[in-house]
């Protein structure tokens, strides 16, 4: 007998839903006081919207930080979009919710792990990601600083 009723998809995609909802109040209203998040996510997923010379240095998965440099983060249903810079060349990425491992806020030791789930990565409702290429800054964004290439690990954050 198959159980369909998959306790651990059902609490992930709760735990998603926490991300999804601090990013859709990012995209509104901008990160407040201290709060910048951590996020890890597979940039081998077929979705994930990477820059060749991104997915080169790092095939499988990188942490991306948004704290104080990033531009048209748009979110949608299935993933987000935002623009961050990569030692001082402005990028342009799409990450599918699907393909995030990790979210996590340092500001107030507040983080969340996810598991592969089976089947999301193959929803035909996404569209199939194109590789993304280096972008001019959106007119409102700051220059990139020197020290804005900040990929971190999260070991750290993990139970091992």
């Amino acid at each position: 007998m198959t159980d369909f009723l998959n306790y651990d998809f059902m609490v992930d995609d709760a735990l998603r839903s926490v991300m999804v909802s601090a990013l859709r109040l990012v995209e509104h209203q901008g990160l407040p006081g201290d709060h910048h998040f951590y996020i890890t996510f597979r940039t081998d997923h077929p979705k994930a919207g990477v820059g060749g010379d991104l997915r080169a240095k790092y095939p499988e998965e990188i942490t991306v930080v948004m704290q104080h440099q990033f531009w048209d983060l748009v979110v949608d249903d299935k993933g987000f979009q935002i623009g961050l810079s990569f030692n001082q060349m402005p990028q342009l990425l799409y990450v599918p919710y699907a393909a995030v491992t990790s979210f996590v806020d340092p500001s107030v030791k507040f983080g969340l792990q996810f598991r592969p789930q089976p089947g999301m990565e193959d929803n035909d409702d996404v569209p199939e990601a194109k590789e993304t290429t280096a972008l001019a800054p959106a007119p409102e964004a700051e220059p990139p600083s020197a020290d804005s290439d900040n990929i971190v690990a999260l070991d750290t954050f993990r139970k091992k």
